[in-house]
């Protein structure tokens, strides 16, 4: 069952790295992507579809193997996505991006085995739930505040951060309703706000152009769309999960990592990792 799990939950990453190419590559062909605008592009609906399908995949990988084996196979849709994205833009991804990937990857992967499971039923206040909300979007204000001053890969990694805050307050009321004792119709009715938002995020970071001289729309054949999809995707998967885990252990009294020295050296590494992707080639002909 652990090898049919592991198989699924590769399966299910691969699913969600082509979503995650497709959206970005229909968003990065405008300078300010609307959920409006993309709603009507068949292929940024199929990336989303096909994130579902990838979702669902490593649920049910969760559901018949170990968590320790399952969830970092989650992590290799980095390196999924890369290629994936180089080749609908014609191009080939650098080696020193896919190394630096596979430096988050590792990263990501050590602070997912040192995360214990929890135990006790998540249980979730609305005013811890309010709590939350406000200090999560706070968070990503003042990112997205900031990328707008920013450019290239700066401004991208901002607002990945910003989405990954909202997604992270996203997957823990998620895990509330799915696992706590009951539905809460509050929660349940919150709930589009952060994931809205941090759809919205995400899709302005992959929209973001290398170049900060012209927007995506007028670079030539060949050109546009490149932006730094991999430094978007890289700090979205490591922000999401320590918001996640933080709120985790501040509002539902989840465990921390009992290693904290492993634990902050494998968050380095991913990061460092991620800065890597920031000063290689987006992708490379």
């Amino acid at each position: 069952m652990s090898v049919l799990a592991v198989g699924v939950a590769l399966l299910g990453s691969l699913f969600f790295a082509l979503g995650a190419a497709f959206q970005q590559h229909q968003a990065s062909r405008s300078a300010e992507p609307t959920l409006r605008l993309l709603l009507r592009r068949p292929l940024w609906l199929l990336g989303g579809a096909s994130i579902a399908v990838g979702g669902t995949l490593h649920i049910f990988a969760l559901s018949i193997g170990p968590l320790t084996v399952v969830q970092p196979m989650g992590v290799a849709s980095l390196l999924f996505a890369l290629p994936i994205a180089a080749a609908l833009h014609g191009r080939t991804p650098a080696r020193a991006e896919l190394a630096a990937a596979a430096v988050v990857c590792i990263g990501l992967i050590g602070l997912v085995l040192l995360v214990p499971p929890s135990t006790q039923t998540p249980t979730l206040s609305n005013s811890a739930a309010a709590t939350m909300l406000g200090g999560t979007a706070l968070a990503a204000l003042i990112c997205s505040g900031i990328a707008r001053r920013s450019a290239g890969a700066t401004r991208t990694a901002l607002l990945a951060v910003a989405a990954g805050v909202m997604y992270g307050a996203t997957a823990t009321i998620t895990r509330v309703l799915v696992e706590g004792t009951g539905w809460n119709l509050w929660l349940l009715a919150v709930l589009p706000l952060p994931a809205v938002t941090a759809l919205i995020l995400l899709q302005r970071a992959y929209a973001t152009p290398t170049r900060r001289a012209a927007p995506p729309d007028r670079h030539p054949r060949g050109e546009a769309g490149t932006g730094h999809f991999a430094v978007a995707f890289a700090t979205l998967q490591v922000t999401d999960p320590l918001t996640a885990v933080t709120c985790g252990a501040l509002l539902l009294g989840e465990p921390l990592p009992t290693n904290t020295t492993a634990a902050v050296a494998a968050a380095l590494l991913a990061g460092a990792g991620t800065v890597a992707l920031a000063r290689t080639t987006p992708l490379s002909r």
